[in-house]
């Protein structure tokens, strides 16, 4: 198996300067984590004081839900704190959780980076698509169908599989045991609400962003980084687009600088807030012609995404 190519941050930087820039921090990868959460529990009581304003709130909130998973992503590489263990419970207990799992996988990716043993290859492979293609996408994204085949399509899978006569309790007890966290969240956020009257709070406040805004804007996300990019591409410099975002795009489809993802693949162990410092640096050298960045921001990638002809066109 080839790995794929790698930068080395000498070529680019001065050792002064890459140190700079590699440095960690002992508090901003957790001041960046209590904004996320001040941020979510900011837009809940909007909605508790003007309930018109909950498909805000539901964007605002699944933005930060994504927020809460690239922070997590930055504690898989050790971004996130400086005392790795300090940056592993973090990233397991402040993020939602997932990242003992996540950490080989995410890896990996980076290991063979559009290469045919990348394990996200399969998110970018059929780019482009025609937009019908693209549309319908979306709307299962919004209208919470991916998030049901996500969370509960193998349940659904081991119940139609079951022999006849085998119970149900042990299949339901084992997916209770695999969402105990999940669940156990909603039981403490439901039991807090209760007394005020907002019995509703998890899974309209929580679960509602999670199910339609957050799997939209993954995909987008998705789609920038990875999307019409050459299988097996050889540079390093090119196996990762780099998107630039306006402010509406960071604050709902693109927060902490998860658009920076082409210098993120050259230097996969920065913390997410150096990685605007390192594309001014680069672009200062000039570095970023040969890199893969669209200045034309979300639209303009999802337009290169959904660049193939609906086959009605070609027929005209």
């Amino acid at each position: 198996m080839a790995a794929a190519s790698r930068v080395d941050p000498k070529t680019y930087f001065a050792p002064d300067q890459w140190a700079r820039l590699a440095a960690h921090s002992n508090w901003r990868g957790l001041a960046l984590l209590a904004h996320a959460w001040i941020v979510i529990l900011a837009a809940g009581a909007m909605v508790v004081v003007w309930p018109l304003t909950l498909p805000l709130a539901v964007m605002i909130i699944g933005g930060r839900q994504l927020g809460l998973a690239i922070l997590m992503h930055d504690a898989a590489h050790g971004a996130l704190h400086r005392n790795l263990k300090v940056n592993d419970w973090a990233g397991e207990w402040l993020t939602g959780g997932g990242l003992a799992r996540y950490r080989p996988y995410h890896l990996t990716h980076h290991r063979f980076a559009q290469q045919a043993e990348d394990p996200d290859l399969g998110l970018s492979a059929p780019f482009p698509i025609t937009r019908k293609s693209l549309r319908r996408k979306l709307v299962r994204d919004l209208t919470g169908q991916t998030f049901f085949k996500q969370r509960f399509g193998d349940l659904v899978a081991r119940l139609k599989a079951r022999k006849p006569g085998q119970p149900v309790l042990p299949i339901l007890a084992e997916e209770v045991r695999r969402k105990r966290r999940w669940l156990l969240g909603g039981v403490v956020i439901t039991a807090i609400g209760l007394p005020f009257g907002a019995w509703w709070a998890w899974p309209v406040l929580w679960v509602l962003p999670q199910a339609t805004w957050y799997p939209m804007i993954t995909r987008l996300r998705n789609i920038a980084e990875h999307a019409c990019i050459a299988k097996d591409e050889p540079d390093p410099l090119r196996h990762a687009r780099t998107t630039r975002a306006n402010l509406i795009e960071r604050a709902l489809l693109a927060p902490y600088y998860v658009n920076y993802h082409c210098e993120h693949h050259m230097f996969m162990h920065l913390p997410c807030y150096q990685l605007p410092h390192a594309h001014r640096a680069l672009a200062k050298a000039g570095v970023t012609k040969g890199m893969l960045v669209e200045p034309g921001g979300y639209l303009k990638v999802l337009s290169l995404a959904a660049g193939k002809p609906d086959r009605a066109s070609v027929t005209a």
